[in-house]
């Protein structure tokens, strides 16, 4: 029987930019169990929908998260990514986050 889980790839790319905003793809790649090249794929695919936006701070990266912005599928476009990030446990500071579009 083929393994399938209820959360794709992109929402738990998105989980971890929204723990640690400065997580490296190899970082993310190591946790979730896929190739680092598959982390970047997701990467520039949430990038070029501009869902995230990455930062260069001196050698490395900083992500930010547009929380306010709907999620993709027809049946879910009244709901956002803030609100997806929230049911996977990732609202900690996120009125905080929010703010800081």
């Amino acid at each position: 029987m083929a393994e399938w889980t209820f959360v794709s790839n992109h929402a738990v790319v998105l989980s971890f930019v929204a723990k640690d905003p400065q997580i490296t793809a190899r970082e993310m790649a190591n946790e979730i169990g896929i190739t680092e090249r598959a982390v970047r794929k997701i990467i520039k695919d949430l990038e070029a929908a501009k869902y995230l936006r990455k930062k260069r701070e001196g050698r490395g990266v900083r992500y930010s998260i547009r929380f306010d912005m709907t999620l993709r599928h027809r049946t879910q476009r009244d709901k956002l990514v803030g609100d997806l990030l929230k049911i996977l446990g990732e609202d900690k500071e996120m009125s905080q986050k929010m703010t800081h579009r």
